[in-house]
């Protein structure tokens, strides 16, 4: 929203929820304060929500029932990470982070994925450059839209049935989703990944409205290839691929496997977007809760921050959003870094890096 002064406040909803969550959007908010203090007129209103396992074991809920509600007043919601080792992960994963996404109807995952520079990559002869890409996930339906059932449970006879569910509306909208995301990028390039030889009814449709909808982007070139060669052609030949579209489920997975080959998990964001812009969208790191490193100050905060470029695009600032990855950028290529992608810095070392390098900024 901007006033009358010219000022632009973008109130924030932050959920840092469980394990390294807290430490990452705890580094993500230092990081928006900075943005603030540098970019003209720009101010955030955050409002942080204790939401997540904790409260669970105090409420025997994830979150309260008004809980979409009280997110629905805000422009974004910059979500942590959530599950814990004590609690099954349907139910934290069902109780927070899918009610919010479907909630809000945000069927756009996007996960841009590209070797930073100073960060190693276990692929072989590749660098900065080689491997560019952006991944839409189907994020309403498909392989997690919630529907099955277990029955005769504990007998020898018991049946659990998970029914994934494609539908010609949501297909269509992801499909010109990844048609338009391919059409603004240099190459123009669209990958829709399938599994449609075994799965001969949902992703035969899914096959089907691909073509369909590519005939309303005769600048976009496409191709198709099944899941399981994406792996290999995302190993072998990242140079090959720009933009990928997948279902739910396949994308969650090759998501995962992008941000490995980049370098590592923890430099990954997400965005889930409402694109029609009807309810907020929310903005995530990949890693997960990772509770192995939990308030151990090294979780890496590169994919909160990158996350956090995502969202400033979202909301319309463009020139923070630069100034913050010239920023990430600056500080990866230094060496400034966490263990997991061979570094020694803490989450403190690089959070403070970023910071310094955004005041030093001219972008």
């Amino acid at each position: 929203m901007t006033s009358p002064s010219g000022d632009r406040t973008h109130k924030i909803a932050a959920i840092p929820a469980d394990g390294i969550g807290p430490e990452v959007i705890g580094a993500g908010l230092e990081v928006l304060h900075a943005l603030q203090q540098r970019s003209d007129g720009l101010r955030f209103e955050i409002t942080q929500f204790d939401w997540g396992s904790d409260y669970y074991r105090e409420h025997g809920k994830m979150m309260p029932e008004d809980g979409l509600a009280q997110l629905r007043k805000h422009d974004a919601i910059y979500f942590g990470a959530v599950g814990a080792p004590d609690i099954a992960d349907h139910i934290t994963l069902w109780g927070l982070r899918l009610p919010i996404c479907q909630g809000f109807d945000q069927y756009a995952n996007v996960r841009p994925t590209r070797i930073l520079p100073g960060i190693p990559t276990p692929l072989r002869d590749r660098g900065v450059g080689d491997l560019d890409w952006v991944i839409v996930r189907e994020n309403s339906e498909g392989e997690y839209s919630g529907h099955g059932g277990r029955a005769h449970r504990g007998l020898p006879e018991e049946v659990a049935t998970e029914v994934a569910i494609f539908t010609r509306v949501g297909v269509t909208r992801i499909m010109r989703f990844a048609f338009r995301i391919a059409q603004s990028r240099p190459r123009k390039l669209l990958t829709v990944v399938t599994k449609s030889n075994a799965q001969r009814f949902g992703l035969v449709l899914w096959d089907e409205i691909a073509a369909e909808v590519s005939t309303e982007f005769p600048d976009v070139k496409w191709d198709k290839v099944l899941v399981d060669a994406m792996t290999v052609r995302m190993t072998l030949h990242p140079e090959s691929l720009d933009t990928i579209v997948a279902t739910n489920l396949h994308a969650d997975i090759l998501s995962d496997l992008a941000g490995a080959l980049a370098g590592s998990l923890g430099v990954a964001p997400t965005a889930n977007i409402d694109p029609e812009r009807r309810f907020p969208s929310m903005f995530e790191p990949i890693h997960g809760s990772a509770f192995d490193i939990t308030g151990k100050g090294i979780a890496n905060p590169i994919a909160s921050f990158w996350t956090a470029c995502q969202m400033l695009d979202h909301l319309g600032e463009a020139e923070a959003s630069a100034r913050l990855m010239k920023a990430i950028e600056t500080v990866c290529s230094a060496g400034i870094s966490t263990p997991d992608v061979g570094g020694t810095a803490t989450t403190r070392e690089v959070t403070d890096a970023v910071i310094k390098a955004i005041f030093g900024s001219n972008a």
